[in-house]
């Protein structure tokens, strides 16, 4: 039987990547994707791996990836080997974006969508916690992040806007399979 396909995606600072860390603890059997980004490897961040704009043209080309998107002035993409796994049962997630979710959903149209949210205080708080970005910048960034996700793919909201615990049990529950 054919796993399931996860997109995760969520503004800034909504807490996608620490949500999916914790998944990884809790659920061993569950298939993360680790994205490809073109940005380098020492930037930080989520885990990720870091190539050149070549190296990554070069994968593409090749046939590397099952899905990929441009956002930010970064090429991204989701490798081919990785999503293949569902084809042996075991249910795959990966870090994905709005920019994407046109593609994905044509793709792969089982695809399941969690979309992590927080209210506009707590992306703007987190941001500034960061510290890369201007309190102007944030007000751009947060002013960008609602989004409508295609027609026809199914939506899970996981709100991440409390303790830490809570967001995770939230999560989790977004990855339980559909009641009959």
């Amino acid at each position: 039987m054919k796993g399931r396909l996860f997109a995760v995606v969520g503004p800034s600072g909504a807490g996608k990547d620490t949500l999916i860390d914790a998944v990884r603890a809790a659920r061993p059997d569950l298939v993360i994707a680790r994205r490809v980004i073109t940005r380098p490897a020492s930037a930080g961040g989520e885990d990720f791996e870091g190539v050149s704009l070549l190296q990554f043209t070069a994968r593409k080309q090749a046939g590397g990836f099952a899905l990929d998107w441009k956002a930010h002035g970064l090429c991204y993409g989701i490798p081919a080997e990785t999503l293949a796994r569902r084809d042996a049962g075991h249910d795959v997630l990966f870090n994905g974006s709005r920019a994407a979710l046109d593609s994905a959903a044509r793709l792969f149209p089982d695809l399941s969508v969690i979309r992590v949210t927080a209210p506009s205080a707590v992306l703007t708080e987190r941001l500034l916690a960061r510290g890369r970005e201007t309190r102007d910048e944030i007000a751009a960034r947060i002013s960008r992040a609602s989004y409508d996700i295609p027609q026809g793919l199914s939506v899970t909201d996981v709100v991440n806007d409390g303790p830490l615990e809570q967001g995770i049990a939230r999560f989790l529950a977004a990855l339980q399979p559909a009641s009959a």
